[in-house]
């Protein structure tokens, strides 16, 4: 992005168009930096003449076409360990391979954008997820699955742009920040709901083959779309040095380590194996370079100054703190049911809520959203949140997902209705210092989102391990063969093999061994309410120390328009 570009649609679109020059900068994951490339031939299609519903059904296709893939990773691990014959560490580096190259190309993707010019954009970028899908139709084992999933990582990282671009191209500027945003943002948070409801009916139907041969389908699907609605695109600006190349490799791989690490190192566990020091060293020192090279150039491509500033940082805090709640939705409250024996198909009622919700907040959002309202948007999402989190702290090996239907989907109303404002306010704090600030504020923002959304998952994973561990130590403690209620507890346990074994050893290590299972069950319930009730506990902290921060503005704010007025009596 650039002055040019911004400048560039302020005339595009009239004299309101400076109010919103931005809004054409705003994508999820990175904002649009619309260049406006030669006129199109006479008989090209313009995309004035086109229908807002074709533009917003396209945005929803590549949304879905890039969700699907990572999302039918994430979310049905145990199916894949089967179909590869895998453990679960093993399986979780399907994960990790996506996410390494995915969290920081974005980044340089926005100067790609706009130095090559939208269309050219968009049209590689469909390509070259087209052929990425295609080869995985011959993956055979684990070792090639997960160097595609590499391969996909890069792929996929321009689609959730060009989904942003499509469904904000027909909104009017002035609405672009507020509507359109939220529209957009509500889409992609769609997606992680609807593969999970798809997912069981497609593995079934034809197993992994099956699955990439779906996402196949979506990314043919999306090739058309891209190629027959064509997105606005004002001239081409260069603004790629070779600096930005030598920061971006840096940066991509400090970022990409990272995302190793908090993928996969919950599993390993931290200090056990060697490779995830060495890994969080090479993080550290590739991001420091990085930082170092920045700080010295005049043009920089972050920021490094302004992203410390004590604005800036409260604003990472309050991203971060938010994705870390969130956590419980997505890595938590799903990941209970699959630990007490439910299949991904016995969810899907869940997920139906959870897509619902979501629709309903972005719908909320949308009527609520406007500049100075971001606060008190906030303090409803972090109450919905601690109120959730509070009703799930309730759970027993009884649970079932409908019992949390309410809960769950007070959150997903939580986590649309939060992203949308933040990012908004971000966004034009970024404008007010300088196009050249968008880039930094992009960097930051996915940052937190990205990684930040490993960082909860693997500090509530690493949690829920350690308080398991914990209940089952207490448990245990308490349990004894000699116990007259334990013995006759082993005894009905252990019946159900008496027409099989005659041996009294066996027939109590049998009712031993299964006693062993359900105390682990039950200590896996408690860590879950365990890491639920701090959830909830951090929101209403959150939400009251919000809560007092606006009290003290407001009564700041009066006294400052009372003391003048009593000087002028």
């Amino acid at each position: 992005m650039s002055a040019g570009a911004v400048s560039s649609t302020a005339e595009e679109d009239g004299p309101q168009r400076h109010l919103t020059a931005a809004n054409d900068d705003a994508p999820a994951s990175d904002l649009p930096a619309r260049p406006s490339e030669q006129a199109a031939p006479a008989e090209t299609v313009s995309p004035r003449s086109l229908p807002a519903v074709a533009y917003i059904g396209a945005s929803s296709l590549l949304a879905l076409t890039q969700g699907f893939g990572m999302n039918m990773i994430a979310g049905n691990l145990q199916q894949l360990q089967g179909a590869f014959g895998a453990t679960q560490s093993e399986a979780t580096w399907l994960i990790a391979a996506y996410l390494a190259p995915n969290v920081s190309l974005s980044v340089a993707l926005i100067k790609v954008r706009a130095q090559y010019g939208i269309r050219t954009f968009a049209e590689w970028s469909i390509v070259l997820f087209v052929l990425v899908s295609v080869l995985h139709l011959f993956v055979t084992d684990l070792q090639s699955a997960i160097a595609l999933r590499f391969v996909a990582g890069i792929a996929a990282a321009p689609m959730s742009s060009l989904a942003f671009l499509y469904m904000i191209e027909k909104v009017p500027p002035q609405h672009k920040l507020t509507w359109g945003l939220t529209a957009a943002l509500t889409n992609i948070a769609l997606v992680p709901s609807l593969t999970r409801i798809m997912f069981p009916t497609l593995f079934e139907l034809g197993g992994v083959h099956g699955l990439y041969l779906f996402e196949l389908a979506l990314a043919m699907a999306s090739f058309g779309a891209i190629y027959l609605l064509p997105l606005n695109s004002p001239p081409r600006v260069k603004v790629i040095e070779r600096l930005d190349i030598v920061s971006y490799l840096f940066v991509a791989v400090g970022f990409g380590s990272l995302a190793i690490v908090l993928t996969t190192g919950r599993l390993y566990w931290w200090l056990e194996a060697q490779w995830v020091g060495e890994l969080l060293v090479l993080s550290f020192v590739c991001l420091t370079i990085a930082a170092l090279i920045e700080l010295n150039r005049k043009q920089p491509f972050i920021d490094i100054r302004w992203l410390v500033s004590p604005e800036i940082l409260h604003f990472t805090t309050v991203l971060l703190l938010f994705r870390l709640l969130l956590t419980e939705q997505t890595a938590s409250a799903t990941n209970f049911f699959l630990v007490m024996g439910l299949q991904t198909d016995q969810l899907t009622g869940l997920y139906t809520v959870i897509a619902i919700a979501t629709i309903i907040g972005g719908v909320i959002c949308a009527c609520l959203i406007k500049p100075g309202r971001e606060p008190y948007i906030h303090l409803v999402s972090l109450a919905l949140i601690s109120i959730g989190a509070w009703m799930d702290s309730r759970a027993t090996n009884l649970t079932r997902p409908q019992d949390v239907y309410f809960s769950q989907g007070l959150v997903a109303v939580a986590s649309v209705m939060f992203l949308p404002p933040s990012m908004a306010h971000g966004l034009m704090n970024a404008l007010k210092k300088g196009p050249n600030y968008i880039f930094s504020f992009i960097i930051l923002f996915l940052a937190t989102q990205s990684l930040g959304g490993q960082l909860g998952s693997a500090a509530l994973g690493t949690l829920i391990t350690l308080r398991e561990k914990f209940h089952s130590n207490v448990l245990a403690q308490s349990i004894t063969l000699t116990d007259p209620i334990v013995a006759g507890r082993v005894n009905q346990l252990s019946a159900v093999y008496g027409h099989t074994l005659t041996d009294k050893a066996l027939l109590n290590a049998e009712g031993t061994s299964l006693l062993s299972q359900q105390i682990t069950r039950e200590a896996n319930v408690l860590a879950y309410n365990d890491v639920f009730m701090l959830v909830s506990v951090l929101s209403a902290g959150a939400a009251a120390c919000l809560l007092l921060h606006l009290i003290f503005n407001a009564i700041k704010t009066r006294l400052r328009n009372t003391v003048p007025v009593e000087l002028a009596a």
